[in-house]
């Protein structure tokens, strides 16, 4: 048998040869989408102007609508073609790439026709909207014509949306992304919704929604006049904030609910988001608080619109626990920053709840003017006690005085008030099987949490002192 090992110089004559048929080959057969936007534009493309814009992957939604208006408009048509490539995914199809035909002959470079990639979107409720994940679309309105691709890069780290539109003129390019940003913020899935930011594993932003359950008035159990002056701040500025702006009242806001553990103060904020349902509710929590320039950003767009950091103080007590001393968190900064950054007719109210305003007092005292009102939510009195315990007592039978209870609950918090009923309306059910809520109850509950549950179970539940049970096991 023959020696039929080749040299290395023969085998790079041999390649070098094959390529330049491919070559040959491939430019013989003129690429398919390269094909299609000569023959949609009428010429060859590849000297147009091609403009862009990239957008988070929580915006997916929002770019799909506003295509959807942008191409219902009257007298203007168009085709969608799907794209079948490698480089879908990871390293993002460029409409670039299909007007030259390039990079057929690269590894994973090829493009060809293929379905139209949708994904679906979850919207509020149980809505689902399939947007266009990857897709082409070749635009029509009389003599004129567009090209936009829409793709969804998807690296593992900050998925975004990339829109790119080719036209003949710069300008009409131009117009087309300015037209999709309008309807994007018009048409915006967000807006009038209460959402929440937070961060996936992909580090790619996440918005999702909520449904606030329904508080009404009389569930906010405050002193007199307190939540008078919490609503004049919010409810009725909102109302007429049209009329305020006209005179060259600033609408930007901020307000600090501040007070014990359990006093009401995120009960209160959620009211407050129920009575403005015109306005879009952005809620902040823990970790999200690194969001704050997301959530400021998506509050110019949705405004009028309302931003609720629960536990601010949180983010004040980021630097002691890095061992920094008296000095204020970069959070905490970054929060008035963003205040800051927001012009005076943005229409953005700032609720902030904390149980610790004295570390936030400094950083507040440093930049005056960034929270137009701070109220306290007390611990309740005795007529908030009252009221509190008829509140929890409706849906059961109380056959026991509620005034000795409200003597003993002094210093309590609403929280307490409502487990102590809750347990009160267990022990019941076990005794007897039935919810008849009597004396010897209360004072099970009462043992159980003050005496049984420690010092503990009353900082968790807010009893800033001691509610003592008449009871002989006490």
């Amino acid at each position: 048998m023959g020696d039929s090992t080749i040299s290395p110089k023969d085998f790079g004559a041999s390649f070098q040869t094959f390529m330049q048929q491919m070559s040959r080959e491939s430019a013989a057969e003129e690429p398919f989408f390269r094909r299609r936007l000569r023959e949609h534009f009428g010429t060859d493309p590849s000297k147009f102007s091609i403009v862009g814009d990239k957008f988070s992957e929580a915006n997916h939604p929002n770019v799909h609508l506003a295509m959807e208006s942008y191409l219902s408009d009257r007298g203007r048509s168009y085709e969608l073609l799907g794209i079948s490539s490698d480089r879908a995914g990871f390293m993002g199809i460029e409409l670039g790439h299909l007007v030259s035909g390039t990079g057929a002959m690269t590894p994973g470079g090829g493009t060809d026709e293929g379905p139209v990639a949708y994904t679906n979107v979850a919207l509020d409720g149980d809505r689902v909207l399939a947007c266009t994940q990857l897709g082409l679309y070749l635009i029509s309105e009389g003599d004129a014509r567009l090209a936009i691709l829409v793709a969804r890069t998807e690296r593992g780290y900050n998925d975004e949306i990339k829109v790119q539109v080719l036209a003949p003129q710069r300008e009409a390019a131009d117009a087309c992304l300015a037209a999709l940003r309008m309807a994007m913020r018009k048409r915006n899935v967000y807006r009038g919704h209460v959402v929440s930011l937070s961060v996936n594993r992909s580090n790619t932003l996440e918005v999702r929604f909520h449904h606030l359950p329904r508080i009404s008035r009389e569930q906010i159990i405050l002193p007199s006049g307190v939540l008078e002056r919490i609503e004049r701040e919010s409810v009725s500025f909102s109302k007429h904030a049209h009329v305020l702006h006209a005179a060259g009242r600033h609408l930007k806001r901020g307000m600090l609910l501040h007070g014990a553990p359990g006093t009401g103060k995120t009960l209160t904020a959620m009211y407050l988001a129920g009575r403005m349902p015109d306005r879009t509710v952005l809620l902040i929590t823990g970790r999200s608080m690194g969001l704050l320039e997301h959530a400021c950003a998506m509050a110019r767009v949705l405004q009028p619109a309302t931003i609720v950091l629960e536990d601010v103080d949180l983010i004040a007590e980021e630097r002691t626990r890095q061992g920094g001393g008296g000095g204020c968190a970069p959070l905490l900064f970054e929060l008035l920053n963003q205040m800051d950054g927001l012009a005076d007719d943005a229409d953005i109210l700032f609720v902030l709840t904390t149980n610790r305003p004295d570390l936030l007092e400094p950083a507040l005292a440093a930049r005056p003017g960034r929270i137009d009102q701070a109220v306290e939510v007390p611990l309740p009195d005795s007529d908030c006690r009252r009221r509190l315990f008829e509140l929890y007592s409706r849906g059961l039978r109380v056959s026991a005085a509620i005034e000795p209870y409200v003597d003993r609950t002094a210093g309590a918090s609403a929280s307490f008030i409502r487990e102590l009923l809750r347990k009160a309306a267990l022990f019941a059910a076990d005794d007897r099987g039935e919810l008849e809520v009597q004396a010897k109850h209360f004072d099970e509950a009462l043992h159980e949490m003050v005496v049984e549950g420690g010092d503990l179970m009353k900082s968790l539940l807010g009893a800033s002192v001691a509610a003592t049970p008449a009871n002989p096991r006490v």
